[in-house]
């Protein structure tokens, strides 16, 4: 553990072992969508495994801050970042989520009764699809700026 924390530094390693728990609840809330149609799925296994994941993410936090780490510069670092950095990481992880939650709404939304009704030529939703995909691209766009913008302001930090 000290030879990851001494890589990636505290908050670095925090955001990669936060994997140990995000992943089984997100397993979680995708067999609670699918668990009442197909009643294969058992919803409560992965959740039961993310929150026992979680609290033994929450232990590891708690020793984290008592692992020496050597000082150099690390990307998220967040004592070592200047303000402008910190904004522009916050946006990212803004837009980040943004995208994220919109992709999950894709991948589980059953999308023929839009494309139906744009199909028939209905104005309603034409407008909403073109706002979904506004959107997706708006977060795109801004995560991509946002991403140049944290990267130039990390080049900037002495």
């Amino acid at each position: 553990m000290q030879s990851l924390v001494d890589r990636f530094g505290r908050t670095g390693f925090a955001a990669l072992t936060s994997l140990m728990w995000a992943l089984p609840m997100a397993a979680w809330a995708g067999s609670a969508d699918l668990s009442p149609i197909d009643k294969t799925a058992y919803p409560w296994i992965a959740l039961s495994i993310g929150v026992v994941m979680l609290v033994a993410w929450l232990a590891l936090l708690t020793r984290i801050a008592r692992v020496p780490v050597t000082a150099r510069r690390r990307r998220l670092d967040f004592k070592q970042m200047s303000r402008d950095e910190r904004r522009w990481n916050i946006a990212l992880f803004a837009f980040a989520c943004g995208l994220i939650a919109w992709l999950n709404a894709a991948a589980t939304v059953d999308w023929s009764p839009l494309i139906g009704a744009i199909s028939v030529g209905r104005v309603g939703p034409s407008v909403l699809a073109a706002a979904l995909f506004a959107f997706a691209f708006a977060m795109a766009a801004g995560l991509w700026f946002s991403w140049r913008r944290s990267s130039a302001a990390f080049s900037r930090r002495p």
